[in-house]
């Protein structure tokens, strides 16, 4: 019996996911957790062998919560949902560890299918970006990749809170990071991007639908 993990700041979303996973794929053994803090502590606590996650916790962020499971615990599998654009996040997501990302607008059967796909061991991408990784495959040294796409998995999630408008103490915090360090991982991320400003930053990430 599969134990799954759903981990959302939305009491409907959870329940919606919940009560068709106990009907569609026989899942009985189904936990929620409505922060960050209370999916590691749930971590702690029991086994899982799923994590459904929202990639956005109110407390923090999905790839935080995802680079703790993957170092602490390895043997929990994790799928991603969110509403941000797949093409945007979904690489950075999956370099971090995840098995999966699914967009929430998909469909149930959707869904269904990447949980069963993680719980046997295997990575999940949906067709569209899949054939979009492809099409990356073939052009790795195209000019003109996103600049965004060049960063690390951990200058992408610095680079998200900076464009929201985050400072760099608040988010050596909540990272655990020195201000050092952060202030180190922003000049970069200027450097790559071109950039001369936290302004350039915000511009950018709307102008390409990475924050809403």
């Amino acid at each position: 019996m599969s134990r799954v993990l759903i981990a959302d700041d939305h009491a409907v979303v959870r329940a919606g996911y919940k009560q068709f996973l106990e009907a569609e794929a026989g899942i009985t053994a189904i936990g929620e957790t409505a922060s960050g803090n209370e999916t590691l502590d749930e971590l702690r606590q029991h086994e899982w062998d799923l994590l459904l996650m929202d990639i956005n916790m109110p407390d923090r962020s999905g790839l935080d919560i995802l680079k703790h499971v993957t170092s602490g615990y390895p043997k929990v599998r994790v799928l991603i949902m969110s509403g941000l654009p797949e093409a945007q996040y979904a690489r950075n997501v999956l370099r971090a560890g995840a098995s999966g990302y699914l967009s929430k607008g998909g469909s149930p059967e959707e869904l269904l299918k990447a949980v069963r796909t993680v719980l046997v061991g295997r990575r999940y991408v949906s067709a569209s970006l899949a054939e979009s990784m492809a099409a990356d495959l073939e052009s790795a040294h195209d000019q003109n990749q996103p600049m965004h796409e060049r960063l690390s998995v951990r200058e992408f999630q610095i680079f998200g809170k900076l464009a929201s408008g985050d400072g760099v103490g608040e988010i050596a915090e909540e990272l655990s990071l020195s201000v050092k360090t952060v202030s180190t991982y922003r000049s970069r991320i200027l450097e790559k991007m071109n950039f001369s400003s936290n302004a350039d930053m915000t511009a950018y990430a709307l102008r390409n639908g990475l924050i809403l």
